[in-house]
């Protein structure tokens, strides 16, 4: 199953940090980051980067669960 990667627009802060470390998965545009893809394949470096992003704009799903952020 691919996981869906999602980027807030309206929480977003073109901080780049996404874009940075999985530039193959997020690209900078404008005033915010989006998803080149919105279905990718399972990576726990996506969730790391949903972890770490200083908005908290980006969610990842497994079908209808999501998964991250993660709130441990």
């Amino acid at each position: 199953m691919t996981w869906t990667v999602r980027v807030d627009p309206q929480l977003c802060l073109a901080s780049g940090m996404c874009a940075g470390a999985a530039p193959e998965v997020f690209a900078l545009h404008g005033e915010h980051a989006r998803v080149l893809e919105e279905g990718t394949e399972p990576d726990e470096r996506i969730l790391d980067i949903a972890d770490a992003c200083p908005a908290q704009a980006i969610t990842v799903s497994d079908g209808s669960r999501v998964i991250g952020p993660r709130r441990d």
